[in-house]
């Protein structure tokens, strides 16, 4: 899922066209490109979630593109994120997909289980961005398929006429 460039400047959306039901985006594994696909996923979605829950989804994919960034392409600012989202009634369902190096087992600890609350002084750099990605969504699920990372989850939303 790569995204097509253009020197060309895209036209505005037309407001009054249906809403793709899958929002799907690609970018270069660095900060500022990082900081693009958090604000156009934001922009995308802000009208079908309350405020509490834009900020949910902002806290869970800057933890992990970030994870992503510095980790899994060790700050190279080479590699690409493809990002895929669907809402439906039970949420905004989340598929985040890079080449970078496999994550650690230790990330994935607690992932389907009961994890407890950690005290933040005893966590290891960067432990506690895993926490809250855990404790801010459900049905969290990890892959490596033919060298690509594949990290599925939900965040759960009210539905679409209460966050209206």
């Amino acid at each position: 899922m790569q995204a097509e460039r253009s020197s060309h400047p895209q036209p505005p959306p037309d407001p009054s066209a249906p809403e793709q039901a899958i929002f799907r985006h690609s970018f270069s594994a660095d900060p500022l490109s990082v900081r693009a696909a958090l604000h156009s996923t934001l922009a995308r979605f802000i009208r079908q979630m309350t405020t509490d829950e834009a900020g949910a989804l902002e806290i869970v994919l800057a933890e992990v593109f970030n994870n992503i960034v510095r980790h899994g392409y060790g700050n190279s600012g080479k590699g690409t994120i493809s990002l895929a989202l669907a809402r439906d009634r039970r949420g905004l369902t989340c598929l985040v997909c890079d080449d970078g190096i496999e994550l650690p087992e230790r990330c994935l600890s607690g992932i389907g289980g009961d994890h407890p609350r950690p005290v933040p002084d005893t966590l290891p750099e960067g432990g506690f961005g895993w926490f809250l990605i855990r404790d801010l969504v459900e049905d969290l699920h990890y892959c490596r398929h033919d060298g690509r990372n594949e990290l599925v989850f939900r965040l759960p939303l009210a539905p679409l006429a209460l966050a209206q």
